[in-house]
């Protein structure tokens, strides 16, 4: 049985002060949760003031993003090893924003997951398909080509906190919601494509998280399905209230 977990994603939102009063409510609202696994990731400058709020709780914060090298001549980079200096314990790699605006490719996907597990973090690897992709009926073969690039290289005793969230996006930040039934058979496609990768064993183990305009409206749904174990929440994840619903789904 795996153990669901949500994540919020803040993307480029919320001053340091602004992240820890939502932090601060979050303890509060989230205190009686002990069966969903959570994480927030707020902006880079958010993270150590986000963290020291959320010590000893039980959410976790994360980083967007990390680079692969563990230091040197990289202006405007952040390296893995500095992610867990703030004490975040969780990463996203792969983002389709990450792809799309700042030419993230499989290749530098897979750099910085190896940067990720070499920092004793988490990581949460992102893919899916455009809309283009989907109407053209190659979704299983996108994703597959983004699950293979990413974990090409690393064994199974590797991989043993990592976290796929599938996103298609043409489902991000536009309202549109993938149907349980669309969510599912690519979810169930993915952890074939993990048994195959990483073995059967550990691809029954491994979360794989739904994301896409997910809110408390639709998210009971989405948790009905039998591959689907948590959710990268965007917006929604932005107030206490509404990431608390989705959270206590």
């Amino acid at each position: 049985m795996r153990k669901p977990f949500m994540a919020g994603n803040w993307k480029l939102h919320k001053t340091i002060g602004e992240s820890v009063q939502v932090a601060k409510l979050l303890r509060i609202k989230l205190a009686d949760v002990s069966d969903v696994d959570v994480a927030i990731c707020p902006t880079f400058t958010s993270l150590a003031s986000t963290c020291e709020i959320l010590r000893e709780t039980n959410v976790t914060v994360g980083a967007q993003n990390c680079h692969w090298e563990p230091q040197g001549a990289f202006t405007g980079e952040i390296s893995a090893e500095l992610v867990a200096d703030t004490g975040c314990r969780v990463v996203l790699i792969g983002h389709s924003e990450r792809r799309q605006f700042f030419g993230e490719t499989d290749e530098t996907v897979n750099r910085r997951l190896g940067a990720a597990l070499r920092a004793g973090l988490h990581p949460i690897v992102c893919v899916g398909e455009s809309l283009d992709q989907r109407e053209s009926g190659v979704t299983e073969s996108v994703v597959e080509k983004q699950v293979r690039g990413a974990l090409d290289g690393y064994s199974s005793d590797q991989l043993t906190h990592l976290t796929l969230a599938y996103e298609p996006v043409w489902a991000i930040g536009t309202g549109r919601t993938a149907t349980p039934e669309q969510a599912q058979a690519v979810h169930a496609h993915l952890r074939s494509i993990l048994a195959s990768a990483v073995g059967i064993d550990l691809a029954n183990r491994i979360r794989i998280q739904y994301g896409g305009s997910v809110k408390a409206t639709n998210v009971a749904e989405l948790m009905a399905c039998p591959d689907i174990d948590g959710a990268l929440v965007g917006g929604a994840s932005l107030e206490a209230d509404s990431f608390s619903q989705i959270v206590h789904f």
